[in-house]
């Protein structure tokens, strides 16, 4: 069993900063990839970066140079970096444990119970 934490959410301007971090517990040896999810007002829950235990990083294009996830395997840690942040990007934020190929990651079962960001015009 794997336990997901989300601390970091809260409220900025448009074009400014925020950094989400999930933190990781239980069973962290079986974790081959984490990803966030970003759920707007209404929408589905949508993947926006994912990155592997060996470093493989994927971002949806809405997110690209504008957002770093980053990890640190020793604290069992993932972190999203968020810049230039766009009202568009308000909504809740939820990490996954799930695995990662070349091209695509895959969800497991596994989510954190989300933090929410909101980003004021």
């Amino acid at each position: 069993q794997v336990q997901l934490a989300e601390p970091g959410g809260g409220l900025v301007q448009a074009g400014g900063s925020l950094r989400l971090s999930c933190a990781a517990s239980g069973t962290t040896s079986s974790i081959h990839a984490i990803a966030w999810y970003h759920q707007a007002p209404g929408k589905h829950r949508a993947l926006v970066a994912a990155i592997s235990s060996v470093g493989r990083i994927k971002y949806v294009d809405s997110v690209e140079g504008r957002f770093t996830i980053s990890r640190d395997n020793a604290k069992n840690t993932v972190y999203l970096q968020m810049n230039n942040l766009s009202p568009d990007d308000t909504g809740v934020y939820y990490c996954n444990v799930g695995d990662m190929g070349t091209q695509s990651y895959y969800a497991q079962d596994y989510w954190g119970k989300g933090t929410l960001v909101t980003v004021s015009s």
